[in-house]
């Protein structure tokens, strides 16, 4: 098991690399793939991956995407509100054959999956994006990874002992710590490398904080759905790390943190 979830862990990330590296269409396609397997591991936790009212959320995910590819950010939030109108339409008109859990859970499926994922391929589209959506992986895996070690070694308290009893405060504390020392050392490269920005350590120093902050959110988020619903892995598409979203829950959340924090600070900070 080990070998195999090490195998794929590298396949996953170069991947990953190779699909930011080139941006544009290949890192929108890629990301709308992924996406779409989200919503569908989701919407398959409810029972309705195959049913009218989920592929509103598959074709809203589409749209979605379509809009972003087209530069028209503007039509995101009509483009949600036509998709929760248009689940409302699928459930009242074929009443009572879906419930009202149904069409929640397909308008969750949509933002949860379809619409966080799409803020990696936003931030790929900033200028220099290629660089800044590095910060993202930091948050999420440095911290994941700087949190076990802190717990490992220091972890006496327990966070959420009922619903991730291996989590510590001290885990939690050594993962935000080390995400933030990170992102400012890569504001250092940053600045140093890719553009001049003024106070850059500052700011990705604080998009370290924050989208790691969010990061355990999110992966107690997806914890809580599975136990809710007696299931150990969202799906199988990746060998020894599960389904989509049991390998991209925490940067479901990061992704959009990071993203509003370099939208609202490198355009006032820098320089």
């Amino acid at each position: 098991m080990f070998k195999t979830r090490l195998l794929s862990g590298i396949l996953l990330v170069i991947l990953i690399v190779a699909v930011l590296y080139f941006g544009g269409y290949v890192t929108a396609g890629a990301m709308l793939f992924v996406s779409l397997v989200g919503v569908f591991e989701l919407l398959r936790v409810y029972g309705i991956e195959k049913k009218p009212i989920g592929f509103v959320a598959y074709a809203a995910t589409v749209a979605h995407y379509a809009v972003l590819m087209l530069g028209r950010e503007d039509l995101i939030l009509p483009v949600a509100l036509g998709m929760l109108l248009l689940v409302l339409a699928v459930y009242v008109i074929t009443y009572p054959t879906y419930t009202d859990k149904d069409a929640l859970a397909a308008v969750f499926a949509f933002f949860y999956a379809g619409m966080l994922l799409s803020y990696i391929y936003m931030i790929r589209k900033m200028p220099d994006g290629g660089a800044l959506v590095v910060m993202v992986f930091v948050c999420s895996w440095v911290n994941d990874t700087l949190a076990y070690c802190a717990g490992v070694t220091l972890g006496k308290h327990k966070m959420s002992p009922k619903l991730s009893p291996k989590k510590s405060v001290e885990g939690l504390i050594g993962g935000l710590l080390g995400s933030t020392i990170v992102g400012a050392l890569y504001g250092v490269f940053f600045n140093a490398y890719v553009t001049e920005l003024s106070l850059a350590p500052v700011i990705f120093g604080a998009a370290g904080l924050l989208g790691a902050a969010v990061a355990v959110i999110g992966d107690l988020a997806a914890s809580a759905i599975k136990r809710n619903n007696d299931i150990k892995d969202y799906g199988k598409l990746i060998p020894g790390h599960g389904g989509v979203l049991d390998r991209f829950d925490s940067i479901l959340f990061t992704a959009p943190i990071v993203y509003y924090t370099f939208l609202y600070t490198i355009g006032h900070l820098g320089g």
